[in-house]
């Protein structure tokens, strides 16, 4: 059986998983894990201690972010009406997608690839918005016929078309059409 982290080192964690996102956003795979470790304000040993390699790092901050997103659409979902939680999700997802474009070049840096990692956050992924689907569902907002993967498929081939500057806004814009197109006609 394993221990519950010390609460100092679970924040330390936290906090080298945060600002490698953002320093793999910038930098991208062979971003300084020494200016990760400054700027978590924690030493080189305490980040190898927590994530001994590199490739341990990326996969970490990517599940991170898998985790966040799933753990957003149950929130949402005890928190808000469902059409209002499917909507703040896919929101999210919006930006989650924003993060993965950028790591996903690293994580192809990985030894064997990321399929593995890939299907465990997909899993992950899908049934979130399943739930939120068939809550929105049992509520009257959402045509019973909608299969939830396919909401996922749009959002994703949406953030992909495009590599312009503004694709966010412009799949934010999309969240909106695709959440008018799913409803009930009353």
């Amino acid at each position: 059986m394993r221990r519950k982290p010390r609460s100092d080192a679970q924040r330390n964690r936290e906090r080298i998983l945060e600002v490698s996102k953002e320093a793999f956003t910038r930098a991208g795979a062979n971003a300084s894990l020494d200016d990760i470790a400054r700027q978590a304000g924690v030493g080189p040993g305490t980040l190898y201690r927590h994530f001994p390699t590199r490739d341990a790092l990326l996969v970490a901050v990517y599940r991170s972010e898998v985790e966040k997103l799933a753990a957003a659409g149950r929130k949402f979902a005890e928190t808000m009406p469902p059409l209002e939680a499917l909507r703040a999700w896919m929101l999210l997802f919006v930006d989650y997608i924003a993060t993965k474009k950028i790591i996903a070049s690293a994580l192809n840096t990985l030894v064997g690839g990321p399929s593995k990692l890939l299907e465990a956050s997909y899993t992950q992924i899908r049934e979130a918005i399943r739930a939120l689907v068939n809550g929105a569902i049992k509520s009257g907002d959402i045509r019973k016929d909608l299969d939830p993967v396919d909401l996922l498929k749009a959002l994703v081939g949406v953030a992909y078309m495009s590599s312009s500057p503004d694709w966010q806004q412009t799949a934010r814009r999309l969240v909106d059409i695709l959440i008018n197109g799913s409803r009930t006609i009353k």
